[in-house]
């Protein structure tokens, strides 16, 4: 420990008092190093890492930041290949910090060493046990996994945590990751057999593609909770595209926790009360949870959540009824919630709950109990967990011990007992929802994403290159109908016309009515101009809609060059949908689907995907939609085109998969015709990187 201190008040004397603790202080040797110090809390001190004995793993450095450069080169040369950074003082305060972090990198790579921080907290492995925080307090060694960016926030979750029994496995402060980050100890813990579930709180993600791979490996084999902040933001900039404007920085990970499984939270507090479940409980095989009360008023709460959280209230089979009605008040409700009346002791919660486990019309239970002069808590937990275990049923078993004071011996015994306690009833339903929700990905399919045949990256590559060299980092409405076609998306017949007898001309040939549409590189939004006519009916309202459109541009843009009018056949019929791209700068392209319009950002009603997608990727994002009905066909009207639609999305992320030039676009509106009859884009607006 480098900067180990005598000095209570300093931070170097809390790490080497957990790491010398008695009970849970490190196996092996530990060895301070502070020059001005003979000895601390009975350990030898040495005035640098080169003078400490051999063997020597790992260095904890915990002195100031501009010394901590060249006592990391010692320890290079001393051959360790490990260090945790705790001191502050690089990236987080910018100018000089970031060129100091800079140069730990650069000294650890040399000597190839692994570095933890800077300006974080530490590790505590449990199981080992190793804590080199400076944290009050240690947790007993459990089965939960917990990796945060922030150090403060650890503090806090530890006190929390030693306040309600939570224990961990490895507790794990990344601080700036200067080198490990939260990639690196994905693939570590997922393959880890001492932990069941990974907990993440993450301010950033460092290498995008890298984290879904490990994401990925891990959450096959442990759920994955992650929350992480930064989800909202004060303001948008200004966007070529509707997808921009609605591609918050949250939404690519929303996207990437939705396709691998991840369950993300915004409380903190329920992030960890579902880890608990998930750790000690197994995975339920529907979503009927019975609840077993003593009280009716909790029982209701719990009751009025079930069904938000995407879970279902059991009823009791009559069989079960027969069975409770032999030992239960012949006053208590029997089916469903289970209400055993105040007066129900540990014998009828034994009985009652031993009775709901053979039930196969429920696939979990939640037990309720409210103190009362009557009842002893622990010896009622000690009860329930005797039954869970013996029960052959394999359903998750949760408590809700409503109350605090009264309860501790109650808590103790659930804890004891493998069995999650919780203080209120909502808390205890939205465990089990994440538990329903870890059995749902686990009995549902992940195929491999789908390549759509009959494509055409090359013709795409020599259009952008062209578009690009002239100096053009947007593709008007024509040329982004090239793209579409070449990725087998088709539209209505279209033609660019540049005089008012043209456009009388082109639209007599294609049909009444038309629409009429400005193309200009410098004009993206053209319904903002006017520069949008539709359902022109006759040869004299297209030829003085060309004015128009020309006229209107010309006013609100002089200097704008002005390709022409597009002349498109009216399309009849059909649903107005949305399907966009915008390229995320940690996960790449972020494929998303609305429903269309001028009205698409207003609602905001979106869903978001990762490509390349699965079928079941593009099936998801129009299910996710709570307009997505208006697609099944409302008030006679006939259903949409699904597998069309689903085609097209399926086209326009592998576009974004091949094509990383294109930075954003939108086709708006796709019109999803009735079943059988396709899907046709409309509009369609392309945005490139700037060359």
């Amino acid at each position: 420990v480098i900067g180990a201190s005598a000095d209570p008040a300093k931070l170097g004397y809390g790490i080497m008092s957990n790491l010398l603790h008695p009970q849970t202080g490190f196996p092996g040797p530990v060895y301070p190093v502070n020059p001005r110090a003979e000895a601390i809390l009975g350990a030898r001190c040495y005035s640098g890492i080169l003078s400490v004995p051999d063997p020597v793993d790992l260095a904890v450095l915990i002195i100031p930041a501009e010394m901590t450069a060249s006592v990391l080169e010692d320890c290079g040369k001393r051959g360790l290949k490990a260090a945790i950074i705790i001191s502050g003082g690089f990236r987080e305060v910018g100018g000089e910090g970031v060129e100091r972090e800079r140069l730990l990198l650069e000294i650890a790579k040399r000597y190839g060493m692994r570095l933890m921080g800077p300006n974080g907290i530490g590790v505590i492995d449990a199981h080992t046990p190793l804590n080199t925080t400076f944290t009050t307090g240690t947790v007993g060694a459990g089965f939960i996994d917990f990796v945060s960016q922030s150090g403060a926030l650890c503090g806090g979750i530890l006190d929390w945590a030693l306040a309600h029994n939570l224990r961990f496995s490895r507790f794990l402060s990344i601080g700036n990751k200067v080198d490990v980050n939260e990639t690196d100890l994905l693939e570590y813990l997922g393959a880890d057999n001492l932990s069941r579930v990974i907990t993440l709180y993450l301010e950033d993600i460092k290498d995008g593609p890298g984290f879904l791979a490990a994401a990925r490996q891990a959450v096959a084999r442990k759920p994955i909770l992650v929350l992480k902040s930064g989800r909202t933001t004060s303001g948008q900039t200004a966007t070529a595209s509707h997808t921009g404007a609605l591609a918050s920085g949250h939404a690519a990970f929303r996207a990437a926790c939705r396709q691998l499984g991840m369950d993300e939270f915004e409380d903190i507090e329920a992030m960890f009360q579902a880890a608990i479940a998930l750790a000690y409980q197994p995975p339920p095989r529907g979503n009927r949870l019975a609840l077993l009360t003593n009280a009716g008023g909790p029982a209701a709460l719990a009751a009025d959540v079930l069904e938000p959280a995407g879970l279902a209230l059991a009823h009791t089979s009559p069989d079960t009824r027969a069975v409770l009605g032999q030992f239960l008040n012949p006053n208590a409700p029997l089916d469903g919630p289970v209400d055993m009346l105040g007066a129900a002791g540990v014998e009828q919660y034994g009985r009652a709950l031993e009775a709901l486990l053979a039930d196969s019309a429920n696939d979990g239970v939640l037990v309720i109990l409210v103190p009362t002069i009557l009842i002893d808590p622990a010896a009622t937990l000690q009860a329930l967990v005797s039954v869970a275990r013996s029960s052959r049923a394999g359903k998750p078993v949760l408590a809700c011990l409503f109350g605090e004071a009264s309860l501790a011996g109650g808590y103790a015994a659930a804890d004891q007992g493998g069995v999650p306690a919780y203080r209120f009833p909502e808390q205890a339903v939205h465990a089990f929802a994440a538990l329903h929700r870890r059995a749902l990905w686990l009995g549902s399919q992940h195929p491999q994403p789908v390549s759509p045949s009959g494509v055409n990256p090359g013709k795409v590559h020599e259009l952008i290159a062209s578009a690009l060299q002239a100096g053009r980092t947007a593709l008007d409405a024509v040329a982004s109908r090239v793209v579409l076609h070449a990725y087998g998306i088709q539209s209505p017949e279209d033609i660019l016309v540049t005089s008012p007898e043209g456009a009388a001309n082109q639209a007599a040939r294609i049909g009444f009515p038309v629409a009429m549409k400005l193309i200009s590189p410098d004009i993206l939004h053209k319904t903002e101009v006017g520069g949008v006519l539709l359902n022109l009916q006759d040869h004299d309202a297209v030829w003085d809609g060309f004015g128009q459109i020309i006229q209107r541009a010309r006013q609100a843009y002089p200097r704008a060059e002005i390709l022409g009018v597009q002349i498109q056949g009216m399309v009849r019929g059909g649903q107005e949908v949305i399907v966009g791209m915008k390229r995320d700068p940690v996960f790449g392209p972020l494929i998303m689907f609305g429903l269309g319009g001028v009205y698409v950002e207003a609602l905001a009603d979106v869903s978001f995907r990762l490509p390349p997608l699965t079928r079941l990727d593009a099936e998801a994002m129009i299910d996710e939609l709570r307009s997505s009905r208006l697609l099944t066909g409302l008030r006679g009207a006939p259903p949409a085109d699904r597998q069309a639609l689903v085609d097209v999305i399926l086209r326009i992320g592998q576009l974004a998969v091949d094509c990383p030039e294109i930075t954003e676009m939108d086709i708006n509106p796709l019109v999803v015709l009735p079943e059988g009859k396709g899907a046709l884009a409309v509009d369609a607006r392309i945005i490139l990187a700037q060359p």
